[in-house]
């Protein structure tokens, strides 16, 4: 059998554990119940001093006191090893001995988290191995081969600061009914114009539900108004997802004309935007379009922007799964 974490010294960053580190390990450890929970807890906090001391060098802020495994309380109720990272969430940091092969990821870590750093603890040489990062966990026993190298976990903060957790529209959050200011059901929308009498839908798009399909298909609309160049003329972008099977959300988008207007603007297009800010998918209205569709399933936790756009103006609204 081959062993994980021989592979994973290809890319792991070997880092000292500093005096310091060691002694409020213990301190903490201390204070603790009994000897399994001190051994958890002083695991736990080499682990966050070492990838505090890493991000460090690397430069990126971090606020070690205001994490919830420096949280007495916390320590005594969680098995939490989370670093907080100013603006952009918590890390969590989780430990590994020598030999193992898998990592414990407690339940109470797998939300509000940026993402996971797995640390192997060589307290005989006074050092630790940053093994490899990955970004969502939704199991309590992860194995060390599905880490990427560490360098992802800088992309990934990097990608946090150009396009903040808290900035972007939660899809995932719609399943359980919670959903940003400005987005409504069809039929809240519907009842919010002013003009109701002069709404309608040009194309085969109903308003309600049956029982089985509020089961799984969750949809939300917003009114989107490219300015003065259609200033009476707003147009609305529906937004339905589903769960799969396989764990992925099948999304589908759809762009209407709305009141007195049949057709879509001429032009008009709808968008999917990658990370990058690269096109994934398109479409545009010509002279006769009443409505654009566009269809796609993507991963927990993906991130993705949708503009719509008519000549130099657009509008772009940005998503995670």
């Amino acid at each position: 059998m081959t062993n994980t974490t021989n592979k994973l010294d290809d890319f792991a960053i070997i880092l000292p554990i500093s005096q310091a580190a060691r002694t409020t390990a213990q301190q903490f450890a201390n204070n603790q119940p009994n000897s399994q929970k001190a051994e958890q807890v002083r695991l736990n906090t080499l682990a966050v001093s070492v990838v505090n001391d890493y991000l460090q060098m690397m430069e990126v802020p971090t606020n070690l006191t205001a994490s919830d495994s420096w949280n007495p309380i916390m320590q005594l109720c969680a098995d939490v090893a989370d670093l907080e990272i100013p603006s952009l969430g918590r890390l969590e940091c989780r430990p590994v001995k020598l030999q193992e092969q898998v990592c414990s990821v407690p339940p109470e870590t797998w939300e509000e988290r940026v993402g996971y750093v797995i640390v192997q603890v060589d307290e005989s040489n006074s050092e630790a191995k940053l093994l490899g990062f990955i970004k969502k966990v939704t199991t309590e026993t992860l194995s060390l081969n599905q880490l990427q190298p560490i360098e992802a976990l800088i992309d990934r903060l990097e990608q946090l600061k150009s396009s903040p957790i808290d900035a972007l529209v939660n899809l995932s959050q719609w399943f359980v009914g919670q959903c940003e200011a400005g987005w409504q059901t069809i039929e809240d929308l519907w009842n919010s114009l002013e003009a109701r009498p002069a709404y309608a839908f040009r194309s085969p798009v109903s308003t309600s539900e049956t029982a089985s399909q509020q089961q799984t298909v969750t949809r939300r609309a917003k009114l989107i108004d490219l300015g003065i160049q259609i200033v009476n003329q707003p147009v609305m972008l529906i937004v339905e997802i589903a769960p799969e099977t396989n764990g992925k959300t099948s999304v589908r988008l759809q762009l209407h004309a709305i009141g007195n207007q049949i057709y879509l603007p001429t032009g008009v297009e709808l968008k999917v935007l990658d990370t990058s800010g690269s096109v994934f998918i398109e479409a545009q209205a010509r002279s006769s379009d009443n409505y654009l569709q566009l269809q796609f399933r993507g991963e927990l936790e993906e991130q993705f922007s949708v503009q719509v756009s008519l000549d130099d103006m657009n509008v772009t609204e940005n998503f995670v799964i």
